[in-house]
């Protein structure tokens, strides 16, 4: 069981370092500033969240870590349109 829920925090975790991967690649190097404090809070944040998505995966890792991916992105994705909405 430790597996499965390891595997949907590591899910979450990739998740977050392709986000924060396709920030610093997309900024350019002068505007581009990543803080310590804020990659550490976006990392554990995933991971938990993954974790969470994870934990509905009772028996496969391979599902669980799926799930970790896709939950954060999920989550993420719906921030994004509440936040949009709110700018109107």
């Amino acid at each position: 069981m430790i597996e499965v829920f390891l595997a949907g925090f590591m899910g979450g975790l990739i998740r977050a370092l392709v986000g924060v991967t396709k920030y610093i690649s997309a900024t350019p190097a002068k505007k581009r500033k990543v803080r310590a404090d804020y990659l550490v809070l976006t990392l554990l944040s995933s991971g938990g969240l993954g974790l969470l998505a994870g934990a509905f995966i009772a028996d496969d890792v391979r599902f669980a870590l799926l799930a970790g991916y896709a939950g954060t992105d999920f989550i993420e994705g719906i921030y994004k349109i509440k936040m949009k909405q709110k700018e109107w």
